[in-house]
């Protein structure tokens, strides 16, 4: 079973592809954090995942308002940006843990909120090479729920990649 695995995405169309293909699997009560630099395609990747769930919505980065929400086709759609927090208290008073179980959760610079997420599923976006539009995409997950899915969602994605 794989629990990691990395494709090499060459753009913002590929890096829709993958997330368009990870939208497929996507549940209510799923959660996803994005991580990477500025730039890196985060907010790229979570439109692509709305797009493909059925939002009609414009999707855009919630640094400055922290949360957005998205109705769907097939379920919510609760997009977080947690760069401007200072720390996972600051995360908690935000009160979103409500909402989680009934979206898909998607949530940039989630390497700040990890800890409050027992199973989610860690998607690394980083240039590759440096200074391009490559990048190297990283899924990755310990928790059974994605470990069922991660050998699909990796054949899935070469196939539409190929």
């Amino acid at each position: 079973m794989v629990d990691c695995f990395t494709v090499t995405v060459d753009g913002p169309g590929q890096t829709g592809q993958v997330a368009a293909a990870l939208a497929a699997r996507l549940v209510p009560g799923d959660v996803v954090l994005l991580s990477g630099g500025l730039a890196a395609g985060k907010t790229t990747f979570v439109k692509a995942v709305a797009a493909a769930l059925g939002a009609a919505d414009l999707v855009t980065s919630p640094t400055f308002a922290l949360a957005q929400f998205y109705p769907s086709g097939r379920t919510p759609i609760l997009h977080v940006d947690t760069y401007r927090l200072g720390g996972i208290a600051e995360y908690r008073d935000l009160g979103l843990d409500e909402y989680t179980h009934a979206a898909v959760c998607l949530v940039e610079w989630g390497e700040l909120v990890a800890g409050e997420f027992g199973c989610h599923l860690a998607v690394r976006l980083r240039p590759d090479p440096p200074g391009t539009d490559r990048r190297a995409v990283t899924f990755t997950s310990a928790c059974d729920r994605w470990s069922a899915v991660l050998d699909v969602l990796h054949r899935d994605i070469l196939k539409d990649l190929s």
